[in-house]
């Protein structure tokens, strides 16, 4: 095993400051900072019994690369020889660890024994003084079983217990502030407002917790454990990581993960192995029941069951535990990954199937996500669904779930209020349409398997609407190389032509179209000829335009028209517009791989001069409209100069930002006086951005100010 380097501690400035680098809607990847080094989240903290080391802090550094732990301080406390050691060589000594070291504070032993005997501003103190870089206040346990006024006066409670505790606390070690509440929503919610909002010297908790969860989780209550993080998310304030404090079985992962879970704790690793249970993704597994390994590891590799089975117990324990804590570990990097493409809830979806309670919970998620409860779990719902980039690159899986997937819901939302019939037709007459054409039968792209067709059907009418059947509901042809729907994947059959007409009707419903005459056509039915067919193909390019900057930038269509005048194209050689101009300048690229579109700085320049809603200022109300214009991040003075020039607009820069900000869909960065600074790709919504000191809030594209000098 080679030894790894400790870490560096973190800078002066960062102490405590929690960073996005990627996000899927409420999942996200964050680092936290440390005195004992950046703890990248989403992460597992091991639990360590400093009197029964199953498996040693230091070979979890070198071997395993856990970047933190957790110990129980009220343990050590009580431990005179622990205790003595503790505070004269320190916590990272006393465990060999050189990582972060997160403390409990005996709330939970309060819950198994009943009581405690060190009072709430003695074990912090206790902790502050072993070294501890994340100690945790000492909160009441609100178990499920008790009443609604002792779950109020647990919450009450801890709430009084927060200041003191962050006094003790100080410059010296950060703090874990427990969300508490039961199985009350608004208790929760409640609670994470209490905690969230306090601090002292100007300094609040650095993690949030959700505590009391335990008991739901031995009783697989996994809808109510799900229910009361919705609603503790609803109030917490989104530059902290969140902590679901005692789970740890990777099972549960990939759905807490795509609610916006930061990190987790448990001993099951070592618990599981000295039953001799082993852990998967898809559940536990008892030794005693298997022939062959059902998820192999390192630990496991070149043994067979029975040969782990004839180990003394305490090799056979260690070997298991070690076999636990890989998989926990593989789990949390699959989750990781999952993040970064793009796919963390489709990694839940396929996850929920591994238990009858856990898919019950999931299917209650799908429908708060289809209908969100009134109250802090439909907030967080609603905001979730907000803060997903409603593209995606590659495939997307075609099941029965994909309507409930986020993104999906996300730009079926965004089409049903944003899409406008054409202003105009193709041959410049106005006036409300003539007819509906339905184009079915026919697989994406459908730009080559089904534009003839749709050329016949406008030279025959000029006010046709064209709409594409699609698995998920039928689209406007502009937006026919848009993610998801172009990027469906399935059996051939999948796009065979399955709806009644009444089926299709009424999922016109949200389109406005219903009143209309429907045809339906299947293309390679009809030949294209006429001298129009370039004038038809030009404005069906034009649409396309100014339906993705409607649908992605939040620009009026009539703005979106302004701003396409004379339009010009340059396009590849699979028929697909890769350069749009307008009077012979480049205003924006549509992208190949998702469908969306990237703004050039003329493009940025012309949409910003169109914005008339007054500069975004955090805590002010913006105009509620269908069309806001396309979201603006408006920077300090200080900024300018740097953002200019193309740099990154970093967090704790920014003044304001526009509410119906996107993560991944354009923006343009302004200064104080609304004069355009850059334009790019926000990483941040424009909550986080009001509350986050570090990392990257947008990408830059490209600085303004640069192109000027």
């Amino acid at each position: 095993m080679v030894e790894r380097k400790n870490p560096d501690p973190c800078r002066d400035q960062d102490w405590g400051l929690f960073e996005i680098k990627h996000r899927d809607g409420a999942a996200r990847i964050g680092r936290l900072h440390s005195k004992h080094g950046i703890i990248t989240t989403p992460m597992l903290l091991p639990v360590i019994n400093p009197n029964l080391r199953t498996i040693e802090p230091r070979e979890m550094w070198d071997k395993y690369r856990i970047e933190a732990l957790i110990t129980n301080s009220y343990v050590i406390w009580k431990h005179e020889e622990l205790r003595s050691k503790a505070i004269s060589d320190g916590i990272h000594s006393l465990l060999d660890f050189p990582g972060a070291v997160v403390t409990d504070s005996g709330t939970f032993q309060s819950y198994v024994y009943g009581d405690v005997e060190v009072g709430p501003e003695e074990i912090v103190n206790f902790q502050k003084e072993m070294g501890v870089d994340i100690g945790t206040m000492l909160d009441v346990f609100g178990r499920p079983d008790m009443t609604r006024e002792q779950l109020e006066r647990a919450v009450e409670e801890t709430a009084d217990r927060s200041t003191p505790s962050l006094t003790i606390s100080g410059e010296e070690m950060l703090l874990n502030g427990p969300i508490q509440g039961g199985t009350h929503a608004d208790l929760r919610a409640k609670s994470a407002l209490l905690m969230g909002s306090a601090e002292s010297s100007g300094r609040g908790f650095a993690v949030h917790p959700i505590g009391g969860i335990v008991p739901l989780m031995e009783q697989q209550r996994y809808q109510e454990l799900f229910e009361i993080l919705l609603a503790s998310k609803s109030n917490l304030p989104p530059d902290r990581p969140v902590h679901f404090f005692g789970c740890g079985h990777p099972m549960l992962f990939p759905m807490a993960i795509a609610l916006g879970v930061d990190m987790f704790d448990s001993a099951a690793y070592a618990i599981f192995a000295r039953d001799d249970r082993i852990l998967t993704p898809e559940g536990t597994v008892k030794l005693s029941e298997i022939l062959e390994w059902p998820f192999n590891s390192h630990a496991l590799f070149g043994l067979t069951p029975q040969e782990v089975r004839d180990m003394d117990a305490d090799d056979r324990s260690t070997i298991l535990a070690k076999h636990n804590l890989e998989v926990t570990q593989s789990e949390l990097a699959k989750c990781r990954e999952a993040i970064r493409n793009g796919s963390i809830w489709q990694l839940a979806e396929k996850r929920s199937h591994a238990s009858p309670y856990l898919r019950e919970a999931f299917l209650w998620l799908q429908e708060q996500l289809e209908d969100p409860d009134d109250g802090p779990v439909g907030d967080s719902v609603l905001r979730m669904i907000a803060s997903t980039n409603p593209l995606r690159d590659g495939g997307e899986e075609l099941g029965d779930e994909i309507e409930f997937r986020p993104h999906v819901l996300h730009i079926q939302a965004l089409l049903a209020t944003r899409w406008r019939v054409p202003g105009s037709w193709w041959d410049s007459s106005t006036g409300p349409p003539e007819r509906v054409l339905i184009i079915e039968g026919a697989p994406p792209p459908w730009r080559v398997t089904a534009m003839e067709s749709v050329i016949e059907h406008l030279l025959e009418e000029p006010k046709t609407v064209v709409m594409v059947s699609t698995p998920v509901g039928p689209i406007p042809f502009s937006i026919e190389d848009v993610s998801p729907w172009c990027h469906l994947t399935g059996p051939e059959g999948i796009w065979d032509p399955i709806f009644e007409d009444i089926e299709i009707l009424d999922s016109l419903v949200d389109f406005g179209l219903t009143e209309i005459p429907l045809i339906r056509a299947i293309p390679g039915e009809f030949t294209s000829v006429g001298k129009d067919v370039g004038r038809i193909r030009e404005w069906m390019d034009r649409c396309s335009v100014v339906d993705k900057l409607a649908l992605l930038c939040a620009i009026n269509p009539s703005d979106g028209c302004k701003m396409t005048d004379e339009m010009t194209s340059r396009k590849s050689r699979t028929d697909r517009l890769v350069n749009v101009s307008s009077h012979g300048k480049h205003i924006l690229s549509p992208r190949l791989t998702d469908g969306g579109i990237s703004l050039t700085t003329t493009g940025a320049k012309i949409a910003n001069e169109m914005n008339s809603s007054p500069i975004p200022v955090f805590g002010s109300t913006e105009k509620d409209s269908e069309f806001p214009g396309i979201p603006r991040v408006c920077i300090i003075d200080d900024a300018v100069p740097f953002v200019g020039k193309g740099r990154n607009v970093m967090h704790g820069y920014i003044s304001g930002a526009d509410s119906h900000l996107i993560p991944g869909q354009p923006c343009l960065v302004i200064d104080s006086t609304g004069s355009l600074i850059a334009h790019g790709i926000p990483i941040t919504t424009h909550l986080e951005m009001s509350y986050l000191r570090k990392g990257i809030a947008v990408r830059v594209r490209e600085g303004a100010v640069k192109q000027d000098q």
